[in-house]
């Protein structure tokens, strides 16, 4: 075999390569940070709200876990519609990943709450705090410390899953690929060079995520 890459006319759209990256970076963040607030409160209802209000989560949870991402994409973009509920495909993917996010970061949540000791909470409750002190100072910050790993770990799969959304013709990076694929036919060359912008993503983000944990989490054990 004798193939010759052939990479000017992947660069020559380098600006449609740049725009595709930015929606996908911008997708991922606004659901990253969306997903977290749905996490946060579904980890509180699941580990310390009313009985009908935990039943109402674990559905949501096993519902979103056990059905693929596509199909959760589809169901909020092709299904919803039908119903009179009328959005944009990017504003159709932003919520997919959103719901899709904040099913698996409760759980995770969920792991780091129970893990913290009971003997803190009786401490914030002698030190007459409010529930929602003790749950945001004494429960919620030491179990993200605890669980941050994992939860960035989801993040970063979140936004390598986001490249699915070009399913629905979101303008995300994926969807800019195949769209240059079938215009210029180098599918090898752009694909390389998609797989390079993804994994440099995914670095970024890990480094994002090193500093935002030394900026917050950690920085009352470096005083």
């Amino acid at each position: 075999m004798h193939y010759q890459f052939q990479f000017a006319d992947v660069f020559a759209a380098w600006p449609l390569l740049l725009q595709g990256t930015w929606i996908t970076i911008e997708l991922s963040f606004t659901a990253m940070l969306l997903g977290l607030v749905v996490a946060v409160a579904g980890a509180w209802a699941k580990t310390a709200g009313p009985k009908p209000l935990r039943w109402l989560v674990n559905i949501y949870i096993e519902v979103i876990r056990n059905t693929p991402f596509l199909v959760q994409l589809f169901f909020f973009f092709f299904a919803l519609p039908s119903l009179g509920l009328r959005w944009s495909a990017h504003t159709a993917a932003l919520t997919a990943m959103v719901v899709n996010l904040g099913a698996y970061a409760i759980e995770i949540l969920r792991a780091g709450i129970e893990s913290i000791p009971h003997g803190q909470v009786e401490a914030g409750l002698a030190l007459n705090l409010r529930r929602h002190q003790i749950f945001r100072f004494v429960i919620l910050k030491p179990a993200l410390k605890a669980i941050y790993p994992a939860l960035t770990s989801q993040f970063i799969l979140l936004m390598l899953s986001s490249a699915v959304v070009s399913a629905i013709s979101a303008d995300d990076l994926t969807s800019v690929a195949a769209n240059l694929q079938s215009q210029t036919f180098r599918s090898f060359e752009i694909y390389i060079v998609v797989a390079v912008i993804y994994l440099l993503l995914a670095m970024a983000f890990s480094v994002l995520f090193r500093l935002v944990y030394q900026w917050t989490l950690n920085y009352p054990d470096r005083r």
